[in-house]
């Protein structure tokens, strides 16, 4: 669930802080890479709208199809991410949603666990005719706390196609669980 703070795009304006919407994929995939080595995997996408604060969120249920295509050698990762949601339910007062997501990536993970990514998290919006692009820089540590792994990770961000007073820029810091087998 995503943490946002907003800072107000007119000077003087409010700043809003709290939980945004959430967007969940879940995959089907084979067992083991197909041909070439490549993994593939398809299932639904939900948007659920989780947002504290009405600023911060859609008021929409949202649904639809996902596809995640990658390859994995020798350290590094690449591949994409896409999917579309629909707005299925919600508030009527509200924007229905009709939104494409594109995320080609590439990644590298040393030895020592340490990673670094780039990848852009492309939005086309089919209601306001209007793409978000930003470009994300990032690091990240695999660390153990006894038995447990756990990723941290620091995104840097840069929007080169934004709506009208979108952000510049932004920064987002992860911390990730894992459970291998």
């Amino acid at each position: 669930m995503p943490f946002i703070r907003a800072e107000s795009p007119v000077a003087g304006g409010p700043t809003e802080s709290g939980l945004g919407d959430t967007t969940q994929s879940f995959f089907f995939s084979p067992k083991a890479p197909t041909a070439g080595g490549w993994i593939w995997a398809v299932g639904p996408v939900g948007f659920y709208p989780t947002a504290s604060n009405s600023a911060l969120g859609r008021k929409k249920w949202g649904l639809g199809p996902s596809v995640l295509l990658l390859s994995q050698a020798n350290g590094w990762t690449y591949g994409a991410l896409a999917n579309h949601i629909w707005s299925v339910a919600g508030n009527d007062d509200r924007p229905d949603l009709s939104e494409t997501f594109l995320q080609p990536f590439v990644s590298y993970t040393s030895p020592s666990a340490t990673g670094i990514s780039l990848n852009t998290e492309s939005i086309y919006d089919w209601k306001s005719d209007q793409w978000t692009v930003p470009i994300n820089l990032g690091v990240s540590q695999l660390v153990k706390f006894g038995a447990q792994p756990v990723s941290f990770q620091l995104i840097a961000r840069k929007y080169v196609e934004k709506p009208a007073g979108g952000p510049d820029w932004g920064l987002s810091f992860t911390v990730t669980l894992l459970s291998p087998k």
